[in-house]
């Protein structure tokens, strides 16, 4: 079953069980999915439906920070069952250990210094392919290119 054909047998569950929260997001997601196939012209793989859905998980976790720190802990609460509602249809996240090993293994192959990060990250998150948030990347990736350039 494709990702898309399982958010429709999702839907059409959530209707049925009148579950109002569930159904109002995956009827955000769907008219997400829809926007993009009109914008590309063809049916979205699922690794393109993956990433229509990782562009709103990032987008309601910045709404949700913004709903915390104005205290509206009712619409963090609903953003919050949104996210992870989203999250159910993402593959899980890679350990950050696996993360690191990555890095290493692209920094040292590379030979990289602090001036090649962008070059060290490209080859990262090409690696984890969507498996890894791209801000822990970045972190992991900069602590170990400096550790790279103090050793060598």
């Amino acid at each position: 079953m494709t990702l898309i054909a399982r958010i429709e047998a999702d839907t059409i569950s959530a209707m049925k069980s009148k579950d109002e929260g569930r159904l109002s997001a995956l009827r955000m997601v769907r008219a997400a999915l829809k926007n993009k196939l009109i914008e590309i012209g063809h049916t979205l793989s699922d690794d393109e439906a993956q990433q229509v859905i990782r562009t709103m998980v990032k987008q309601y976790t910045e709404a949700l920070a913004d709903f915390t720190s104005a205290g509206r802990t009712d619409l963090a609460e609903k953003q919050q069952k949104e996210i992870d509602l989203l999250k159910e249809y993402l593959p899980a996240q890679m350990p950050e250990e696996e993360i690191e090993m990555i890095a290493r293994k692209i920094i040292a192959a590379q030979n990289a210094a602090q001036k090649d990060m962008g070059r060290v990250m490209g080859a990262v998150m090409k690696e984890v392919a969507g498996r890894a948030d791209g801000n822990a990347v970045k972190a992991l990736v900069e602590g170990d290119v400096a550790l790279a350039e103090k050793t060598i």
